[in-house]
């Protein structure tokens, strides 16, 4: 069980996607209870880039996984 993400990472729907377009991600972490369509994009990058996918119980969890005070649908490690 994971109990903090740690190394440099971008959160939030928006950011990961940027991120995962410019080839920039390791690792994709997905909450469980976010809407299907906002993850379906990410998912399917993230697919074609044989990224590892991580889900996470829900988006209350991933925020504090990440360290912020507010629920998160995405996370992503950046490559280092």
């Amino acid at each position: 069980m994971v109990t903090r993400l740690t190394g440099e990472k971008v959160v939030g729907i928006k950011q990961t996607a940027k991120a995962l377009k410019n080839n920039l991600g390791s690792k994709l972490y997905v909450a469980k209870d976010a809407d299907m369509r906002l993850l379906e994009p990410i998912l399917k990058i993230a697919a074609d880039k044989s990224l590892e996918i991580e889900e996470i119980d829900t988006m209350k969890e991933l925020g504090v996984l990440c360290g912020i005070d507010v629920s998160a649908a995405t996370a992503l490690i950046i490559k280092e």
